[in-house]
């Protein structure tokens, strides 16, 4: 009996170190910031801009809505974290005046927040180098901050994002500068790499290069042709977009895939 008691103690204590290392490794993607918001209680001030940073457009048209932030420098990476989505908390250890307790809210990333230089990072510089911030759209802002608070201390941790349907593509531009667009990316959110394939050269993906926020662009003369594109996210997966486009395209056009990256 008294062995028995011994092992199950012993089976106790190792379940209760994996739990332990497991809470451990999990509280460890935790990471600190402030967020403070924009845009108004509607957040249309967030499609003030003509694009965005990331070049996003009508974000409640490309099915972002309302749940989206900007990222101050130490974040935004020059674009390669658009479409990126986090988790935040507010902080209650630190301030339990303006947070809300239990609630969480995921956003995307559809902007940048630039420097103040004229202003302290302590003292509305919030987007200043090297600080981690994000200005979200009022609407998420507030499920976990009280509005009187104006900035709030968060933790927050990259999630996968979630997107309905498949992945969109827009191409703009003329002659010689096609630049594409990508928007709703499940998964990680953000694009590693990107190529193109014309249908006159069915052997030849062509790399494309980050032109600014999500759009990547390439200088062949694409024109009258059938484009397939290949992209690669951030976490490694790569699809091929194959025939997508077809050879009648123009520019100012948008195709939608069927084809989704893994979370």
């Amino acid at each position: 009996m008294a062995g028995a008691r011994v092992r199950a103690a012993a089976v106790l204590l190792a379940l209760g170190c994996a739990l332990a290392i497991a809470y451990t490794a999990d509280a460890q993607q935790w990471l600190r910031a402030h967020a403070t918001f924009y845009g108004g209680a509607d957040a249309s001030g967030t499609m003030g801009e003509p694009r965005g940073a990331c070049g996003y457009g009508n974000l409640y048209a490309q099915g972002y809505g309302t749940r989206t932030a900007a990222l101050s420098t130490a974040l935004f990476g020059n674009g390669a974290s658009c479409g990126q989505c986090y988790k935040l908390v507010c902080d209650r250890k630190t301030d339990r005046t303006w947070c809300k307790p239990g609630v969480s809210v995921t956003v995307s990333v559809t902007n940048f927040c630039p420097p103040n230089w004229d202003l302290p990072s302590d003292k509305g510089g919030w987007c200043n180098p090297p600080r981690p911030h994000f200005d979200m759209a009022q609407p998420a802002w507030e499920k976990i901050g009280i509005y009187r608070g104006g900035i709030i201390p968060v933790i927050y941790q990259r999630v996968p994002c979630v997107k309905r349907g498949g992945v969109r593509f827009a191409i703009n531009g003329h002659d010689y500068f096609n630049l594409v667009l990508v928007t709703n990316v499940a998964g990680p959110g953000s694009i590693k790499s990107m190529d193109v394939r014309g249908s006159k050269s069915p052997n030849n993906w062509m790399p494309m290069a980050r032109n600014w926020g999500a759009n990547w662009h390439s200088l062949t003369y694409l024109n009258g042709q059938g484009l397939s594109f290949r992209v690669t996210v951030t976490d490694g997966q790569t699809i091929i977009f194959n025939n997508l486009v077809s050879p009648n395209w123009r520019f100012g056009q948008s195709f939608a895939s069927n084809l989704q990256f893994h979370l």
